[in-house]
């Protein structure tokens, strides 16, 4: 939630504005939060005495008749829009459907949107809240490692373009976080292997004490959902609960006073630099924990080779990743690729690097002055360290499945609701009439304009170009 204050002087040409955002909003850790015990998360929707929650399909599937339990309980009319989002539908028709179901609720525009489940899918219905009416209010309740640890802290809110990860997007803070760590219980282990790299990302540029518990605890942490499995150890459990709350804490003391991002350099940028290629050039999407582990790895024999960390504290650094299963290296990391991903790095950076490396374990320090000879170099020399690990340093359930994705199915379900829309409109209007293929009215020709890459009569346009221009002609119909 934010408040903005502004004044206004009159200059010798005209006028001269000056504004403040204040940025206001909490977390609250909550074990079993949709528990009817726990009136916390129903208080903030009592006013309104209903709720619309957008979740993922597979937490549905887990949690669905609990959720519906626990606003029942309380009296709160629920909808529910499921979801099933993956790096390849973390995309605008996933968006306008999530859309859709606001406007069909009727929300209001300070009325809550509840988000229930991992980053991928808090990014998108967050994205959404951003844009419609240009500020609806959320609250998240995240049910990953990643969702938990690191999307919690941040208030961007994104869809990807093509194949340029979260190109599109805003920055957007819910009011309120719950985060509540028994969703770990069912949480498949790929998914906590796949959030353990945010921790060691976080740990190994700015929190030492972390990442030692993460270095002695690794498999058991992950073994036991960070202890929350039945028969977990008492040890664990309390060891995870430091590290949660401790890197939580540590990524909100270095975001929140750069929240949008003003300033470039960024220590939890560890890992981001090169990491975006690798997530979203392979057909098969890697796990966001695997792409930037590979970026963190290399990153970390770069900072070796500059002999910023010693070859202990590199080895350690290795040796924290193969234990985790989590990836170090992939045969399409080549330096076409690292050429590729400095490129576009550059441009996301204002021209510089800003490539955040360790130096030593626990602390940070940016390099701007490496050249592509050194890049190569420190590739090929990590390539050849990567020998001596398991499988080369490749990772355990390294890409995306249907656990986690559902884009192709994803893409048929949110696609259909669009262009169900669509034609509804188009009935309702009378302008429903097919035109070269395309529904002229709605959303269908922005879905197919998406969907299909088409050219019509009005002229050979992009597909996304045509897909949002599609969109707006519905909209404005």
């Amino acid at each position: 939630m934010s408040d903005f204050t502004a004044s206004v002087v009159e200059t010798k040409n005209g006028f001269h504005v000056d504004g403040y955002e204040k940025i206001s909003y909490d977390f609250t850790f909550l074990d079993g939060v949709f528990n009817p015990e726990n009136p916390q998360l129903a208080e903030c929707y009592k006013r309104w005495g209903r709720v619309l929650a957008v979740t993922d399909l597979n937490v549905y599937n887990v949690y669905g008749e609990q959720i519906e339990r626990y606003f029942e309980h309380y009296g709160l009319e629920l909808k529910l829009h499921k979801t099933k989002i993956g790096e390849k539908a973390k995309t605008i028709p996933t968006f306008l459907s999530i859309v859709d179901s606001m406007t069909e609720f009727g929300i209001y525009r300070k009325e809550p949107v509840l988000v229930v489940g991992g980053g991928l899918v808090t990014d998108v219905a967050g994205f959404a809240c951003a844009a419609y009416r240009r500020n609806t209010n959320f609250i998240r309740v995240p049910t990953t490692v990643i969702g938990l640890i690191d999307a919690s802290v941040s208030i961007k809110v994104a869809v990807n373009y093509g194949n340029y990860k979260n190109r599109l997007g805003a920055y957007h803070a819910p009011v309120h976080t719950f985060l509540d760590f028994t969703f770990l219980r069912t949480l498949p282990t790929a998914q906590i292997r796949n959030g353990f790299a945010e921790l060691i990302k976080i740990s190994t540029c700015s929190h030492l004490d972390t990442f030692d518990l993460l270095d002695k605890y690794c498999e058991q942490l992950i073994d036991t959902g960070f202890g929350r499995t039945d028969g977990a150890p008492e040890e664990v459990r309390v060891a995870a609960d430091k590290i949660n709350k401790e890197g939580i804490y540590e990524m909100l003391k270095l975001e929140t006073p750069n929240l949008h991002e003003i300033g470039l350099d960024r220590v939890i940028a560890y890992g981001h630099t090169w990491s975006p290629m690798h997530e979203l050039v392979p057909e098969t999407p890697l796990r966001h924990g695997h792409a930037i582990s590979i970026d963190m790895a290399y990153s970390a024999t770069l900072a070796n080779s500059r002999k910023l960390i010693s070859d202990a504290e590199h080895r350690r650094i290795l040796n924290l990743f193969s234990r985790a299963g989590l990836s170090m290296d992939h045969p399409q990391f080549d330096e076409e690729i690292l050429d590729k991903g400095t490129a576009a790095i550059l441009k996301t950076r204002d021209g510089k690097l800003r490539a955040a490396v360790p130096n030593p374990i626990g602390s940070c320090t940016f390099l701007n002055d490496v050249d592509a000879e050194e890049l190569n170099a420190a590739l090929r020399r990590h390539k050849e360290l990567m020998r001596e690990y398991p499988r080369n340093g490749e990772g355990l359930e390294a890409f995306v499945d249907a656990s986690d994705t559902g884009y192709t199915e994803n893409n048929k379900s949110e696609v259909k609701a669009v262009e169900a829309a669509a034609a509804k409109a188009g009935s309702l209007n009378g302008n429903g009439a097919i035109h070269g293929g395309i529904v002229r009215n709605g959303h269908m020709n922005g879905t197919n304009g998406v969907k299909e890459k088409l050219a019509n009569g009005s002229g050979a346009v992009d597909g996304l170009t045509n897909g949002i221009n599609g969109y707006t002609n519905g909209s404005k119909a």
